[in-house]
């Protein structure tokens, strides 16, 4: 079982930054797709960022409106997701997620075929 280990999540107002990372040994990274969920009680999950290859390659959701950037550091084995102008919408659990490259079609759906999740973290975000 690989896991996935969330933190940075917290409370932050409006306008403001969070940085959010993953540690993983999901890796190797040229044969799995990083990334990032969102989810809101009663509402369905939806793929926020992800990056993948040795190029570190990336898709965002393209509803953020490059808020959000996804990185990765190797040699940490750490994904990270930046969120800058941070809005109360934004109030979610945030996943990490892997996915097996094979599997990996953008735009990452709820249905996206995910074989490892974190336990999620918390943003709240208040106006």
């Amino acid at each position: 079982q690989v896991q996935l280990v969330e933190s940075g999540g917290g409370s932050v107002q409006a306008g403001g930054s969070l940085r959010l990372a993953c540690t993983t040994a999901a890796g190797p990274y040229s044969r799995t797709c990083m990334g990032w969920f969102r989810q809101v009680p009663g509402k369905e999950r939806e793929g926020v960022a992800a990056i993948y290859g040795a190029a570190a390659s990336t898709w965002h959701n393209p509803s953020l409106k490059a808020r959000f950037t996804i990185s990765r550091d190797d040699a940490k084995s750490t994904v990270y997701l930046q969120m800058d102008s941070l809005q109360p919408e934004d109030t979610a659990m945030y996943y990490c997620a892997a996915v097996s490259l094979l599997s990996c079609r953008f735009p990452w759906v709820a249905s996206t075929p995910v074989d490892y999740w974190g336990k999620g973290t918390l943003v709240t975000v208040s106006s």
